[in-house]
């Protein structure tokens, strides 16, 4: 009863309004009622804060910075084997495994199309036909900046407008087509291990997706698909190395990874619900 309620809200309650709201009051310096809000945070999701460069929670002067807090050095030792790949982010598996007929699982009963997800961009959705994917979402407690799970040269990214759904485990096993119609960042690298695409999912009160190439991507909410290409080569190239930043949430959501068909093999021991650790094992090359 008490969940039917939570997703009935979702539908009813102006969730464009509330993620402005919150994106406003995230950014400002508020003094004494940012450190109140910020220590309470912390305590109520027991975030570890001595894995943070800086622990002490009265240090930060908004809550964005205090949600984006980068990690102390030797926090997230990463896989340094040639032929593995690294999670990208802290959190927890949603679902994995084969893109199955043009369809990634969401949820028990729930798909989702491959097309969908990739906003019926043609060439790129032809590139991971058959392949994999892995879903891993970030709690409040979690650590939201995003990394490489190997080097990759960025070739496109898409910015996708959409609905502001939470993406917490309740709402991906009763909102159909949850991951292809919230708001999304498509980021398309080129890989030795093939194509690779990381998608930073929008949510209620994420007040921002940004990608270190780019700076902030949303807000502004404009409600227009946007594209940017970017050159294989040469000094306008955008080169990241495995186990570099790409991203950040400032507020939790979701990231999707997609593989193309017989380059990797996801590790075994991720399942559904497997706490993640960035930087630690991913996926090997086939």
């Amino acid at each position: 009863m008490l969940d039917g309620t939570k997703i009935q809200l979702q539908y009813l309650l102006p969730k464009q309004g509330l993620t402005r709201l919150a994106g406003w009051g995230a950014s400002k310096q508020a003094g004494w009622l940012t450190r109140l809000v910020v220590k309470a945070f912390a305590k109520y999701y027991r975030v570890d804060m001595q894995e943070a460069v800086e622990p002490n929670t009265d240090a930060y002067l908004t809550f964005n910075e205090f949600f984006v807090r980068p990690l102390r050095d030797g926090a997230r030792p990463i896989v340094d084997g040639p032929h593995q790949l690294a999670l990208p982010a802290d959190g927890a598996i949603s679902q994995l495994g084969p893109i199955t007929e043009g369809k990634l699982l969401q949820a028990k009963g729930h798909d989702f199309t491959l097309e969908a997800l990739l906003a019926c961009n043609m060439p790129m959705v032809e590139k991971f036909h058959n392949g994999l994917f892995a879903t891993t979402y970030l709690s409040p407690r979690d650590y939201h900046r995003v990394h490489m799970p190997c080097r990759g040269v960025l070739r496109e990214m898409l910015y996708v407008p959409g609905d502001l759904f939470s993406v917490n485990p309740l709402t991906a096993e009763n909102v159909a087509n949850l991951f292809a119609r919230n708001e999304r960042v498509i980021c398309l690298f080129d890989t030795e291990f093939g194509p690779m695409a990381q998608i930073l999912v929008g949510a209620t009160i994420v007040g921002s997706i940004e990608t270190v190439w780019a700076g902030t991507i949303t807000p502004p909410r404009q409600g227009v698909l946007q594209r940017w290409t970017y050159p294989a080569s040469g000094d306008q190239a955008i080169v990241l190395d495995k186990g570099a930043e790409m991203g950040r949430f400032k507020l939790g959501s979701t990231v999707i990874n997609l593989f193309a068909e017989n380059r990797v093999t996801l590790s075994p021991a991720l399942q559904s619900k497997t706490p993640t650790r960035m930087g630690a094992l991913f996926a090997e090359a086939v």
